[in-house]
């Protein structure tokens, strides 16, 4: 005990070594704390008010550095991009997309200006059916962003075709024009199909309902006399048709996407199967039904020893709803076409003028995104005070005018 302690240390709960410091409440209204020292018997009082003030400077100042650690951490941006099936060429191009433009902490990339998307956005890829699921899903403000063909946005545009009900979309806007897409019809080559007015009677693979692949089938079908109650249409996964193909239980199947499609590459060189030119009479009322169709010829050698085969391609387009803020599209599009990230872009490459500045801004059928306006209007690819209204015929295989 403290020798000549005060009653108040006396009455300590607990013998007191030399040299210990303890703090005992006090039952006095005036030193509600008081300190004691065993080594002495002197009583030092020490007010409450200060130990509350010294407590109270120490946590303003741990809450000084929480807040500084808290706005040294960019806010967590989330992107989704829909897609395709994981076997098709969406897919793959949105994992690319996300690998290049997510800007998350600590990426020593993403430290030189602009190489990344906005400082914390993270860019995430989902699977999905395809181009008009993902129409749908934007639509519906189920998903931030996601990749569809010119025609399937040229009908949620107008209301047409699948979005006869909903009507049509007056929200949705383009990010970018990414790619050219190839319209493939794939052919047995036991069925002897040589044209598309040969696949009457035959077992044909239209794609799932919800994907881009069934509306440009049909406009092709429609476009060369061939009505769809004509064929045997199976609706399966592209997956599940080549499969079916190649067991014999189908005759063809139309597939769309960039160049060359990894899923009919093995069909196609090992003479399984062949491609059918979309070619001859019908394509001129097809270019006309449907004008963000364009010929295009799929090169010789692109899969395996196969010779060039004439057909038609579509543009992929990034699309949006227009409630995105400019501010993050602006952003995500100068990262995209940042010169810095060209080569890792390139090793991804799908179809034809995959992710050219220059085809961004190519005229579509729904008005750019305020975000991308500002973007390609500052590279000087369009006029600034372009609306990016869209014409009822497009130009075809160009940018839009500057």
């Amino acid at each position: 005990m403290c020798a000549g302690g005060t009653d108040a240390a006396r009455s300590a709960p607990f013998p007191l070594d030399a040299g210990a410091i303890i703090f005992h409440w006090s039952n006095s209204s005036r030193n509600a704390l008081v300190l004691y020292c065993p080594m002495r018997s002197t009583k030092f009082p020490v007010r409450l008010s200060l130990i509350a003030g010294a407590l109270m400077t120490f946590g303003f100042a741990v809450a000084s550095v929480v807040a500084a650690q808290a706005a040294d951490t960019p806010q967590r941006i989330p992107f989704q991009i829909a897609t395709g099936s994981s076997t098709g060429t969406y897919f793959p191009v949105g994992n690319l997309l996300s690998e290049i433009l997510s800007h998350p902490a600590g990426i020593t990339r993403c430290e030189t200006a602009n190489v990344c998307g906005p400082s914390g956005l993270i860019v995430s890829t989902m699977a999905s059916q395809g181009s008009v699921a993902n129409v749908v899903s934007v639509n519906g403000g189920m998903i931030n962003s996601g990749l569809a063909q010119a025609d399937v946005v040229s009908l949620a545009a107008e209301g047409k075709g699948p979005f006869r009900k909903s009507g049509p979309s007056r929200s949705l806007r383009v990010i970018a024009d990414l790619y050219g897409e190839d319209v493939h019809l794939v052919a047995a080559t036991k069925s002897k199909i040589r044209d598309v007015t040969e696949l009457r009677g035959k077992r044909v693979s239209l794609s799932p309902e919800g994907s881009g692949t069934i509306v440009t089938a049909r406009a092709i079908l429609s476009a060369y006399g061939v009505p769809e109650k004509s064929i045997h249409p199976n609706f399966d996964s592209p997956e599940d048709a080549v499969d079916l193909l190649r067991d014999g239980k189908l005759d063809a199947l139309f597939l769309v996407g960039g160049t060359p499609i990894g899923l009919i590459e093995d069909l196609l060189a090992d003479g399984t199967a062949h491609l059918v030119p979309i070619s001859g009479p019908g394509l001129r009322p097809l270019l006309r039904a449907d004008p963000w169709l364009e010929p295009h010829t799929i090169p010789k050698s692109t899969y395996g020893n196969t010779p060039a085969v004439d057909t038609v391609s579509v543009d992929a387009l990034w699309i949006a709803d227009e409630s995105q803020p400019e501010r993050l599209i602006y952003g995500i599009l100068k990262a995209l076409y940042n010169p810095v990230n060209r080569q890792s872009l390139q090793a991804g490459r799908e179809g034809f003028h995959f992710l050219d500045v220059s085809f961004g801004p190519k005229l579509a059928p729904a008005p750019l995104h305020a975000g991308a306006l500002r973007y390609f209007g500052e590279a000087g690819l369009i006029k600034p005070e372009s609306k990016a209204e869209p014409a009822p015929e497009p130009v075809r295989g160009r940018a839009r005018k500057t």
